[in-house]
């Protein structure tokens, strides 16, 4: 009867112990999925990139009022997977972008957003440069990252830098976006530009209320782009 007890009990023992060690590779492989779903999801984030001058850098601004942060908390806020690079440098010119482009390209670009040609305009530089080294800009993108979509922000100049200068430089940025079939925003800063209640002392760099607009003109052409979102 003892010699009875002690295999059943023995076999009990061994019951527990595979019983345990099956619960210990169920947890195990009950990790896995969720961890493949973060790398997942983590790769799945895309690049948007913002190469531009002191609008984008956001000058005279607390970073979070900047267009391009305003713009990121926007994709947050809506869960879609984009990271955006704000990529702005006060006093760029045309030239210097082109010039600064190959170093900034090092990182993945999924959506690339060109906003550059002010200074220029407030310099007086020939439209026909301008027009060189934007559409050289484009040209770099279009050959490291060939799947990446580029929206070209239109700019204009004030009146006082003359009728034919003003209107020779307000159709670069329409010419270019037919030419190059990208999207384009008219002008990155309209409702902005001359409005003195939103723009900074300077009368050229928008205050905080007036980013919240120019973030309003980009998002209403980017979003068209992105691929996840259904608004």
């Amino acid at each position: 009867m003892s010699k009875i007890v002690s295999i059943s009990l023995l076999y009990f023992l061994v019951m527990i112990m595979l019983g345990c060690g099956n619960g210990e590779k169920n947890t195990e492989n009950n990790s896995t999925p969720s961890q493949n779903k973060a790398e997942t999801s983590s790769q799945k984030t895309k690049n948007i990139l913002i190469f531009g001058n002191s609008l984008t850098a956001g000058y005279g601004l607390e970073p979070t009022e900047s267009y391009p942060s305003q713009l990121q908390n926007r994709l947050d806020s809506l869960h879609l997977p984009y990271k955006i690079i704000n990529a702005g440098l006060s006093g760029e010119t045309t030239s210097g972008g082109n010039s600064r482009l190959d170093w900034v390209l090092k990182n993945p670009v999924d959506i690339f957003i060109l906003e550059l040609g002010g200074n220029d305009g407030l310099r007086g530089i020939p439209a026909t440069e301008t027009r060189k080294n934007l559409q050289a800009m484009i040209d770099k993108v279009k050959a490291k990252y060939p799947d990446a979509k580029i929206i070209l922000a239109g700019m204009q100049v004030p009146p006082s830098m003359g009728k034919k200068y003003a209107d020779e430089f307000k159709v670069i940025y329409t010419e270019l976006a037919q030419r190059n079939e990208v999207a384009l925003i008219p002008f990155l800063l309209e409702n902005v530009g001359g409005e003195v209640k939103l723009n900074q002392k300077d009368g050229i760099h928008p205050n905080a209320e007036g980013a919240k607009i120019v973030a309003e003109n980009v998002w209403q052409v980017l979003k068209g782009l992105l691929e996840e979102y259904t608004g």
